[in-house]
């Protein structure tokens, strides 16, 4: 995106919440910059901040109308669904966007850009759309090339879906820069490309090269950085999105691995799943089964944990990263409650070794 020119209206009607507007609370947090409004009518009249905990005083208005007069001029489909469909009930407000003139940006797996209605009225109204799923052109099958790189690779894993593994990136890899140490950011979805202006939607790409445009994405990251921090999607445990994980995983090569896991969900959110569900495995397997599933290509293991700890109170969150850390015996925090620091010193830890063997 280009903040200098973009202010952006994040449309998530009827759903401005931490859990549903996954991409307009990744823009307010680490974008609140370039973002004029939130649209959602049914908490009109509230302060970002108050709804979803970040955005400071970027106002809710129920309108387009309201959100021109505090500077938009560019629409973002603020959620990622499953199934990627656009809300029908939305169709209004993107046309109307569209017509006024402004940009739309859209994360969903359907293009709008191929929907004939809009590209009429982006036609009309001089506008373009920008989708950020469409996958790249070239098609990249894996080679195992990461593999090889000076620069310390980490890759965010989960325990399930929208956990937090592109806020701890994010996180990990702006308490990294703090420490002085050349950090990027490679971002593998919507909400990711969004932030970062670059990147790619890896499971919106056909299966036989998501590890190949992970390879090329980390190898083109890696020029500039000694650690390169790549966003985590799905989980292996999904029986929808293990696919995409293992891709990432195989493609990114990592050295090194954070486990991101949401306190309190005991079940993977599986929609149409059997009534019995299927249960999140304790932290400790799933350090082993994520190690070894990098071991099928380079071994690495995971050097922390990140808990996404929202709901709780602060007493209740520190005792959840303390049980964390004996469980596992590695560092693990809240990264946006308390900081990144413990993940960004183990990160730290395994260049230092990494270093030492070569």
């Amino acid at each position: 995106m280009n903040a200098t020119s973009r202010r952006l209206a994040l449309l998530a009607e009827g759903c401005f919440t931490p859990a549903d507007a996954k991409t307009a609370v990744g823009l307010l947090r680490y974008r609140p910059g370039d973002v004029a409004a939130v649209l959602d009518s049914t908490r009109a009249g509230s302060r970002a901040h108050e709804v979803v905990g970040t955005g400071g005083a970027v106002p809710v208005v129920a309108t387009l109308a309201e959100a021109a007069a505090r500077g938009a001029n560019a629409l973002v489909i603020g959620v990622a669904p499953q199934g990627g469909e656009l809300p029908p009930a939305w169709r209004d407000l993107v046309r109307a966007a569209l017509e006024r003139g402004w940009d739309v940006l859209s994360g969903l797996h359907v293009f709008l850009a191929d929907d004939p209605e809009f590209a009429a009225a982006a036609a009309r109204g001089g506008a373009t759309i920008h989708d950020a799923r469409r996958p790249p052109a070239e098609r990249r099958v894996g080679a195992g090339r990461a593999g090889s790189l000076e620069a310390t690779v980490v890759l965010t894993v989960g325990s399930d879906c929208n956990v937090g593994k592109m806020t701890a990136s994010l996180e990990l890899a702006r308490a990294l820069s703090a420490r002085g140490t050349r950090a990027a950011f490679v971002a593998t979805g919507q909400t990711g490309m969004f932030i970062a202006g670059s990147g790619a939607a890896v499971d919106a790409v056909a299966a036989d090269f998501v590890a190949g445009t992970t390879e090329h994405l980390v190898v083109e990251a890696a020029r500039d950085a000694d650690v390169v921090v790549v966003e985590g999607q799905g989980s292996l445990f999904h029986p929808g999105y293990s696919g995409v994980t293992l891709g990432l995983l195989h493609g990114a090569c990592p050295a090194g691995m954070v486990l991101c896991h949401r306190v309190g969900r005991a079940r993977l959110r599986v929609t149409g799943a059997p009534a019995e569900g299927y249960g999140i495995p304790p932290l400790p397997e799933m350090v082993a089964a994520y190690e070894e599933a990098a071991r099928w290509v380079r071994p690495a293991r995971v050097v922390g944990v990140a808990l996404n700890t929202l709901g709780l109170d602060e007493e209740a969150a520190r005792e959840a990263c303390a049980a964390a850390a004996r469980a596992t015996g590695l560092p693990a925090t809240d990264p946006v409650r308390f900081g990144a620091a413990p993940l960004a010193e183990a990160v730290e830890t395994l260049r230092r070794s990494r270093a030492t063997a070569t």
